[in-house]
């Protein structure tokens, strides 16, 4: 069984937000794979299944994402390695992809509550927002929508970004990155 989770902020507020990045891949993946959504409400977010695969869209608010995820975790019995989260990066410029397992946080508050309620040994994709011009102006950053011109090509990258989310249940870690990853961006913006 695989979890796949999106990370963001519920709301329509949020919706179309950079830290919500997760929730929107996830959206995708959920569509592509025509999974439909389960009737248990004990998970504190919003839970999707389709075969050996289970979608997450956490809804306690990204500081608090560890809680769902460990209430899936647990139910079905999930073992951390078939976790994958997918989450906005500040440290990769806008358009980036990267992949990871493991690791630290890089002061994600999402990633810090993942790792201390199921540890730190999941799937990363990383998707990255850009950052502003001053630490001061983070919270407002990604919180706020995407520019026009990023809007525009969202939907390219998020493509891409599920087509490897998929290849990551088929194959090793390696060859996904080496075949998905977006080191410059080229989105046509």
């Amino acid at each position: 069984m695989w979890l796949i989770v999106g990370l963001g902020n519920p709301g329509t507020e949020y919706e179309r937000t950079r830290h919500n990045i997760g929730f929107m891949t996830l959206d995708h993946l959920i569509e592509s794979s025509g999974a439909h959504k389960t009737s248990s409400s004990s998970f504190h977010g919003e839970l999707f299944k389709k075969s050996d695969r289970l979608f997450l869209k956490p809804t306690t608010y990204m500081n608090r994402s560890g809680i769902s995820v460990q209430a899936v975790k647990q139910f079905y019995k999930i073992e951390i390695d078939h976790i994958i989260v997918i989450h906005d990066d500040l440290d990769l410029p806008f358009g980036a992809l990267r992949f990871k397992q493991g690791g630290g946080s890089g002061g994600h508050n999402g990633l810090k509550s993942l790792d201390a309620m199921v540890g730190n040994n999941y799937l990363r994709v990383r998707m990255g927002i850009g950052k502003p011009a001053y630490k001061s102006q983070v919270a407002d950053y990604v919180l706020s929508d995407f520019s026009s011109e990023e809007q525009r090509v969202l939907p390219e990258w998020i493509r891409h970004t599920v087509k490897a989310v998929d290849e990551l249940m088929r194959h090793p870690l390696d060859y996904v990155a080496s075949h998905y990853t977006v080191k410059k961006p080229n989105w046509n913006l």
